[in-house]
């Protein structure tokens, strides 16, 4: 007989980013995070909110959250755009995961929720993966 797998268990991922440091860093590599870590969705959607650097450092925070929610770090295969925020403002943020961070969610058996928030100095996101 077989041995019984052991059930998923619930992680969490948090990260906290500096909200004027992130943006100098943005814009001394503007082509780097365009082309490696943001969505087009993710860069559309900063650009039509007055706390544009804000919202940009909360969506990297969720990011780096689920990546420690996963166990992989930005690495081990596991690409930036695999993480994407989709929603916010007006709706709920939440993360749609692709390529290989959703086999990575799916072989650990859990789904990923996300709370983001920010200030002018301060973006902080929480990512809490329960067994699906």
């Amino acid at each position: 007989m077989a041995p019984t797998p052991e059930p998923p268990v619930p992680r969490i991922g948090h990260d906290l980013v500096d909200v004027p440091r992130f943006q100098g860093l943005v814009e001394a590599r503007p082509e780097r995070y365009e082309a490696r870590v943001f969505t087009p969705g993710e860069w559309a959607h900063a650009a039509s909110r007055p706390d544009r650097w804000a919202a940009l450092a909360g969506r990297f925070a969720a990011k780096e959250a689920a990546f420690k929610v996963l166990g992989t770090g930005w690495g081990q295969g596991v690409a930036w755009t695999d993480v994407e925020v989709v929603g916010g403002g007006r709706s709920a943020p939440s993360l749609k995961l692709s390529g290989e961070a959703e086999r990575v969610a799916m072989r650990m058996g859990l789904t990923l929720c996300l709370s983001i928030s920010h200030t002018d100095a301060l973006a902080s996101a929480v990512v809490y993966g329960y067994p699906a």
